[in-house]
């Protein structure tokens, strides 16, 4: 029986290759973009493989808090039921930067657009006989922390600092969704790794050239993830939510995984979005 699968950040990387897999197993796939011209190229490959029509590309930028909302309404419009919400948008900036809401970019990108689509969408998850949240980000990973007195790093930014704050946000998200949800939406904290996504072109010199040499000799490639992935939302864990690490489970006990802390994190995240309506 054919699935429902959102996916946000479905035009490059783990995204794009998650699409294609369960367009290929029969799918319909929303796939959530920025960039028109990469969704183009994937609506090409799904014609290809005549799935063309289980394909709908959304263009949208979801450091956006509008935008997020848009996409929302606009999938719940069309797609009642949806069975899986995969979650890899996520875009490193070597400077700091300002969405148009006044929110630091990665903040805003790779947690808040997170936390915004699992909730906009859980009526139509709930709907599923089995729903799961992917949430790919990184689950094992203790380094970073949430910054409390700066979330917005307006003192001290740095691209590696915003990106382990995002991380850890991301592992307290889950912890404040399966609390708040009961569980009947699996949902699934997942870490494949260092990837070859196939774009540095956000890290500068030199950089993007070691991290480039680096994915060519060390990273895993999207065929190898991928697979391991797509299983999850054939077979949704049992547990209301799931730590993976590049194929083995993490322990919950973790202090990336405070209860206190996740509560704290929504509550202070609530506040935030109420502030902006």
């Amino acid at each position: 029986m054919s699935k429902t699968i959102v996916i946000a950040g479905a035009t490059n990387g783990m995204g794009k290759g998650m699409a294609l897999d369960r367009l290929r197993r029969g799918d319909v796939v929303v796939a959530i973009g920025s960039n028109a011209t990469r969704g183009a190229r994937l609506s090409e490959e799904a014609e290809r493989m005549g799935a063309g029509d289980r394909l709908h590309f959304l263009r949208a930028d979801l450091s956006s808090i509008m935008e997020n909302m848009r996409v929302i309404e606009h999938v719940t419009a069309g797609h009642p039921v949806v069975d899986a919400l995969i979650l890899t948008a996520n875009r490193q900036s070597p400077k700091r930067q300002e969405t148009a809401e006044g929110l630091e970019f990665t903040f805003s990108l790779y947690y808040l657009s997170r936390y915004l689509l699992g909730y906009g969408l859980r009526e139509a998850l709930e709907a599923s006989p089995d729903p799961v949240i992917l949430n790919v980000a990184g689950a094992g990973n203790t380094a970073g922390a949430v910054m409390w007195d700066d979330m917005q790093l307006e003192r001290r930014y740095s691209m590696m600092r915003g990106q382990l704050q995002g991380g850890r946000a991301n592992d307290l998200l889950g912890v404040a969704f399966t609390e708040k949800t009961g569980g009947n939406i699996k949902y699934v904290m997942y870490h494949p790794g260092f990837t070859d996504n196939g774009d540095f072109s956000q890290c500068p010199q030199p950089l993007r050239g070691f991290i480039t040499l680096f994915a060519k000799l060390a990273a895993r490639s999207i065929d190898q993830v991928v697979p391991p992935m797509s299983r999850l939302l054939d077979h949704p864990p049992h547990e209301p939510l799931t730590a993976i690490d590049r194929g083995r489970p993490v322990p919950l006990t973790l202090k990336t995984f405070d209860p206190g802390d996740a509560r704290r994190l929504a509550e202070i995240t609530e506040k935030l979005l109420a502030s902006m309506q």
